[in-house]
């Protein structure tokens, strides 16, 4: 807690200072670009990334970079999405999945989850990407987990088409959908290809969305 509370005190007395104007701007009113849906993983760290100032992204971390589809009594992620949509206008969302991710291994490994209730509910939202995993034959566990990280992102921006304030917007042409894979190690992004459905390198493919 120490080195948070001193990080802070260097932003208050070092970086602040020098980015008093945009701050000032902020204060009052914020028009992001997109909305980035990520993982809550500590490695992962969309305004890093993305290299992107305070104001730019409207962002949703949870566990497993998840969308619950669109229901009778929407949650938090739901709302969220909303507000990115219709309130702040975004022209585009991402949906981020990352290597190494826990709750993709959890669930690509099988793993007991009986003390976590909350989380194993949770992951059920990825069943569908689950079972396309599942139907498939994967050469080591750690292929089977980068297949259950990349399926899950597709799993996630079907889901998040169901929300009535994305289909409108997808309807009109007002919005884009992407799906990334960030890979820590590397600093890699792959991006999942609408057509074809593959994951391509985001570097060599700067354009590509999903929709």
């Amino acid at each position: 807690m120490k080195d948070i509370v001193k990080g802070f005190l260097s932003f208050q007395a070092n970086v602040f200072p020098e980015r008093r104007e945009l701050f000032r701007g902020l204060a009052s009113s914020q028009s992001p670009k997109a909305l980035f849906i990520s993982c809550s993983d500590s490695r992962l760290v969309p305004e890093l990334v993305t290299q992107q100032d305070p104001g730019q992204l409207f962002v949703i971390r949870n566990a497993g970079n998840i969308i619950p589809p669109f229901g009778p009594e929407p949650g938090g992620v739901s709302a969220t999405i909303e507000y990115a949509v219709l309130a702040l206008g975004v022209s585009d969302i991402i949906i981020c999945g990352h290597s190494n991710c826990g709750a993709m291994k959890a669930i690509a490994t099988c793993q007991c989850l009986d003390n976590m209730p909350a989380v194993s509910h949770w992951l059920r939202y990825a069943d569908a990407a689950k079972s396309v995993v599942e139907d498939k034959s994967h050469a080591s566990e750690e292929d089977k987990v980068n297949a259950m990280v990349q399926e899950n992102v597709i799993a996630q921006l079907y889901n998040i088409r169901t929300h009535p304030s994305v289909a409108v917007a997808l309807r009109n042409r007002t919005i884009r959908l992407h799906g990334w894979v960030y890979d820590i190690e590397t600093g890699v992004i792959h991006a999942l290809e609408h057509m074809s459905e593959r994951f391509v390198l985001l570097s060599e493919n700067p354009d590509t969305f999903f929709e």
